[in-house]
């Protein structure tokens, strides 16, 4: 599923235009982008969280070459479910 699919989605269930569900859909995401790039978590009820890890900075590989490169330290974002998400995968 897209976020066209999405849009597409809520639009024909809310009965709006999918201009506005766009526009929706966008500060939604902006929404819980901007609350990471903050370093919050960020939680939908039976739905699950995001959240950020700190990644340490480590040695990797070249795999064409075999050279050693540092790979630098990062924030990676995640995803848990949540319970209730979990069982109705898991059930059906």
């Amino acid at each position: 599923m897209t976020k066209s699919d999405i849009v597409e989605r809520v639009a024909k269930e809310a009965r709006l235009s999918k201009r506005d569900v766009e526009k929706l859909v966008e500060v939604v995401f902006d929404s819980i982008i901007e609350a990471l790039n903050k370093g919050d978590k960020v939680e939908l009820r039976g739905f699950g969280s995001f959240r950020t890890r700190e990644r340490k900075q480590r040695k990797g590989r070249n795999p064409k070459t075999g050279a050693v490169i540092e790979v630098p330290a990062k924030r990676v974002a995640y995803f848990k479910l949540g319970k209730e998400l979990r069982e109705l995968i898991n059930n059906s």
